[in-house]
């Protein structure tokens, strides 16, 4: 078993230079993937509602998976979830993305408000982890 480093192009590439982290790691059969917020584009802009927040950090923790040889979020069996503020709107989002872009599987879900995220302008990260043993064989990190 071997360990890969990933970064998606622009934020994450961006982050693995300026941060030294990776978007995601494989090891094995698993991709972890580092806490993914809403940001819009590479210079960490973010969406203005914290519903919107929520949307767009689903679709940067799909770019995540997906840069480390994943299928996405169907793989995923882990969550944790960290909120500046955690209300009913918020969790509404993230129960209504859950049904979207896992509709045939329960992950865990460990949810958690905190007081501050990595930038002012941040309310809400989401990480996770996945089980892929198809994409291990792909990337070379399966047990041989």
């Amino acid at each position: 078993m071997s360990i890969k480093q990933y970064a998606y192009k622009g934020f994450g590439e961006n982050n693995q230079r300026d941060y030294w982290y990776s978007s995601a790691v494989r090891t094995g059969d698993f991709i972890h993937c580092a806490g993914q917020g809403g940001y819009l584009d590479e210079h960490g802009t973010q969406p203005l509602t914290i519903v919107e927040q929520i949307d767009q950090a689903f679709i940067n923790v799909d770019k995540a998976l997906k840069s480390a040889g994943g299928a996405g979020w169907p793989q995923v069996y882990r969550v944790n979830s960290f909120h500046v503020q955690l209300d009913p709107r918020s969790q509404e989002a993230m129960v209504r993305n859950f049904k979207k872009w896992m509709p045939d599987t329960h992950p865990t879900w460990t949810c958690v408000q905190i007081s501050r995220l990595g930038d002012d302008n941040m309310w809400v990260e989401i990480e996770v982890s996945a089980y892929d043993p198809e994409g291990a064989k792909r990337e070379g990190t399966s047990k041989p």
